[in-house]
């Protein structure tokens, strides 16, 4: 398959009626499947009402297929034609983050959405993505549109289109390239089906962010504990991951010195994933900075790009320092969990 690329300049007025965004929409018609910008990451976007659009999406990634899809939508109101009510709390977060990086999981209707896309499930997640390109191309389509991280199953999420190509070329119709997304993790995940509030996925709406609109928000307690069943069917498999094993470390310098200096002494080529306050303090063979440690939102936002460079150094290991998990570390502590499959080594 030959993988379209439409260049798309996300300031530009009318994106709606671009050439380039309106081509790429009548692929989404055809249930081809498109890659394309949002805030967070790039999605891969296939018509949520169609089984064959939808399993192309699956296919195209490697995806597990109890692994749930999130439909994005252009406006609020078509939220009604598929959910069966939206819920007070969730109204309160639609008005508060909505367009934005939260996923709101509601009760579906039957009969409307793909069965593929919902893995089968009562419920339904969605989202409006905050990203002209992305909105103007869900208003030109003029459908829902299913839509996971635009990368092969499990590595990490593209964060631009050359991301996409490395994983997709040639497995997809399309990709609009539209520039480095922002906020570089995806969206959080609440499941509002129940009186409290569940966090199923940390992302770029943090929780304290989600307690000041709604109170008491509960968090999934997978995303702690090893041994309990995540809701989320799409949590329990690794994902994130670069191509040589990642290992969290908690610790002195030199404590991850001494991890370092073990694995060069064995032949091994080492990689530090790490941040610009703490580069100058790390020795191995590839030292790559994530963003500001201060600064949270930096590392969010460079980390899948970071894990993705290792595998250009070719690297054998990778030691990553961690993070406060609060905030959108939280979010940051997550991914990087998944990356390392839980690897932690602590002092």
């Amino acid at each position: 398959m030959n993988t379209k690329v439409w260049k798309v300049d996300k300031y530009v007025d009318n994106l709606e009626n671009n050439p380039q965004v309106v081509d790429a929409a009548n692929f989404l018609r055809d249930n081809e499947v498109v890659a394309l910008p949002t805030e967070t990451v790039y999605g891969l976007g296939g018509n949520a009402k169609s089984d064959t659009a939808v399993k192309k999406i699956f296919a195209a990634k490697g995806r597990p297929s109890d692994n749930p899809l999130i439909i994005h939508i252009a406006e609020k109101r078509q939220l009604s034609t598929f959910v069966e009510d939206i819920p007070e709390k969730a109204e309160r977060l639609i008005e508060a983050f909505w367009p934005g990086p939260l996923t709101i999981i509601f009760k579906r209707k039957e009969g409307v959405l793909s069965e593929t896309a919902t893995a089968g499930l009562a419920t339904v997640a969605v989202r409006i993505p905050d990203h002209p390109v992305a909105l103007a191309l869900l208003k030109s389509c003029g459908l829902p549109i299913a839509a996971p991280s635009a990368n092969s199953s499990g590595k990490p999420s593209p964060t631009n289109a050359d991301h996409v190509l490395d994983d997709l070329n040639g497995k997809i119709a399309g990709v609009i390239d539209g520039g480095a997304t922002g906020i570089g993790v995806e969206s959080t995940v609440v499941d509002c089906t129940e009186a409290i509030p569940v966090i199923l996925r940390p992302g770029g709406v943090t929780k304290e962010q989600l307690e000041s609109i709604v109170g008491e928000v509960q968090v999934d307690a997978a995303l702690t504990d090893e041994a309990a069943r995540p809701k989320a069917p799409g949590m329990k498999y690794r994902h994130y991951a670069p191509n040589a094993p990642l290992y969290m470390v908690s610790g002195t310098t030199k404590f991850l010195h001494r991890l370092v200096e073990e694995k060069r002494q064995e032949g091994l080529r080492v990689g530090v994933l790490t941040t610009k306050e703490n580069a100058h303090l790390f020795e191995a063979d590839v030292v790559l900075t994530c963003g500001k440690r201060a600064e949270l939102e930096t590392v969010a936002a460079a980390l899948y790009d970071t894990l993705r460079k290792f595998n250009l150094e070719k690297v054998d290991v990778i030691y990553s320092e961690v993070f406060p998990n609060t905030g959108v570390g939280q979010a940051i502590m997550n991914r990087l969990q998944k990356a390392a499959g839980n690897k932690l080594i602590t002092e």
